[in-house]
């Protein structure tokens, strides 16, 4: 189970956790003396379990030698019903009213949603307005979601990408919450916005808090697979405390050994063990329930796709085998898969080349109009200059894609491999088709229906299952495959479809019309070599 598992382990095993100069004491007894009115026991005190005051120790102990803190960010990654807001709520009263407050300093916690930027502010608010202490110290104001302390001038406010007006506020600590959510570009602009406001001052704190998510191109994922190097060991950043629970999604998530593992505060009542017992029934016969039961309390991030036409574990493992495509050269028939995007879109040439096992090697070659790559950055949350820069994207010239750059790529590939056939959406290829046509390459039309599309689904989910899709581990042909919905008609047959417009599979499509074609190819040529074959005939 260990290999499946990631968890901090120093949480739990007693190590000393430095405290300087005493902060970190100092921090867990002031949170001790609050009250906290949801806590039923007598007098209502503000309760931490051991786990989430050894992370308050961890944050607010270690620093440098001015005194500053030596942790500048925390990631921590934690399945539903783990109490978050209440830990996000301590660090905001210590930040706001504690030993960590700076006189006129501004706390920021900042959502996806109003709605949900409002939950952590209304804890706060009702721990402030039901203490007496805090009587004449703080002032709520409800249609700001602003608490400020009279006293010192410091003040909390929650913030969420709806309202984008933070240009020009200086945080020290910010609350990043439900990050996992984060998935459009208000919600990278906001993100950008207070991170950046963070490095005007020495001494800030950024505070990620997030369940596991879909995709791995998203702002969530990045951060937390960035924290989970450091929590193994792969990286050192004395800098950031990474808190990050997380399941392989191979786990046995009917195990509740596995569940304890992962959910730190079940042993006291949170989570409810009954009720996760109840969606384990449920999840044994609904895939969503499952989902939900993996992803929201285990960690296991999901594919992009709420209805995906593969594993990603699975297709990620066809990438561990090192491909040289240098070496292939027109040793082996090649097949070529191309999908031409709208005017300011992706597109894509995927070569597909048999292989002696049964598999394929795939290589992908994409292309977007130089000037629409910040725009489609903003509008669909990946980094498309980034993707340019390490070559994974050759931009062409202007606004709209430039077909006869494409052709003219489609034709150095020709004279490089030995291409067999050129494969096409008919719809919008017209004139790159016959502008090849004319110089006698190979081009044919593949529709893109349910009849055509099927038996190339089945044929790729093969080679992936299988283990002898070798992709090479490109990560835009990753993401495309990691969007795929898979749609059915009545009689069963399968096709690629988006689930969301801003989700792009064009590399997916054209990697299954060059396998298809690769394939065909594969199967005639065994027929053909089969002396028992029937209906072939040799002359």
């Amino acid at each position: 189970m260990s290999t499946l598992v990631i968890r901090p382990e120093w949480l739990f095993d007693g190590s000393t956790i430095e405290d300087t100069n005493g902060d970190a004491e100092r921090a867990v007894r002031w949170l001790r003396r609050n009250r906290h009115p949801k806590n039923p026991a007598p007098g209502h005190p503000f309760h931490l379990d051991e786990w989430q005051e050894r992370i308050i120790r961890a944050i607010f102990g270690p620093r440098n030698p001015d005194g500053t803190r030596k942790i500048k960010k925390v990631v921590i990654q934690l399945g539903r019903g783990s109490r978050k807001t209440a830990l996000a709520a301590a660090i905001v009263l210590l930040c706001t009213f504690g030993p960590e407050k700076i006189p006129g300093g501004l706390i920021q916690s900042a959502a996806f949603a109003r709605k949900q930027a409002r939950e952590l502010f209304e804890e706060v608010a009702l721990i402030v307005s039901q203490d007496r202490r805090y009587k004449g110290t703080a002032r709520v104001r409800e249609y700001k979601s602003q608490i400020s302390n009279l006293k010192t001038r410091t003040r909390y406010e929650a913030v969420s990408s709806e309202g984008l007006g933070q240009h020009g506020s200086t945080p020290s600590v910010v609350v990043a919450d439900e990050l996992h959510a984060w998935t459009t570009e208000k919600h990278r602009e906001l993100w950008r916005v207070l991170s950046s406001a963070l490095d005007k001052t020495n001494n800030s704190l950024m505070v990620v808090l997030t369940t596991a998510g879909r995709g791995q191109e998203t702002l969530a994922y990045k951060e937390v697979s960035a924290a989970k190097r450091i929590q193994t060991g792969e990286i050192v950043d004395p800098h950031v405390l990474p808190v990050i629970f997380e399941a392989s999604a191979d786990v046995d998530w009917k195990d509740e050994a596995v569940w304890h593992k992962l959910l730190p505060g079940l042993a006291s009542g949170y989570p409810s063990l009954q009720a996760l017992r109840e969606r384990k029934i449920k999840a044994e016969y609904s895939v969503i329930e499952r989902e939900i039961l993996q992803q929201l309390y285990l960690g296991v991030w999901q594919n992009q796709s709420a209805s995906p036409f593969v594993d990603m574990v699975t297709y990620d493992r066809c990438g561990a085998v090192p491909v040289d495509y240098a070496k292939i050269g027109k040793s082996k028939p090649c097949f070529l898969g191309v999908d031409l995007s709208e005017i300011s879109d992706l597109t894509s040439v995927v070569a597909a080349w048999p292989t002696e096992d049964g598999g394929y090697i795939v290589k992908p070659w994409f292309f977007c109009p130089a000037d629409a790559l910040a725009k489609k950055s903003r509008a669909e949350g990946v980094n498309y200059q980034e993707w340019v820069k390490v070559g994974l994207i050759t931009p062409t010239p202007g606004k709209a894609v430039n077909y006869e750059f494409v052709e003219d790529v489609i034709r150095h590939i020709c004279a490089e491999f030995d291409v067999r056939q050129i494969a096409f959406d008919p719809w919008r290829a017209k004139q790159t088709q016959q502008s090849l046509m004319a110089d006698s390459l190979p081009v044919v039309d593949f529709r893109q229906g349910f009849i055509s599309m099927s038996p190339a689904c089945d044929e790729v989910e093969r080679a992936i299952i299988e283990g002898k899709f070798y992709h090479g581990g490109n990560a835009i042909l990753r993401w495309n495959f990691d969007n795929v919905a898979v749609v059915r008609d009545a009689a069963g047959n399968r096709k690629f479809d988006k689930g969301n417009s801003r989700d792009k599979i064009d590399g997916a499509v054209a990697a299954l019309m060059a396998v298809r074609f690769a394939a065909i190819y594969q199967d005639n040529r065994s027929r053909y070599n089969d002396p028992d074959a029937e209906g072939i005939m040799t002359f």
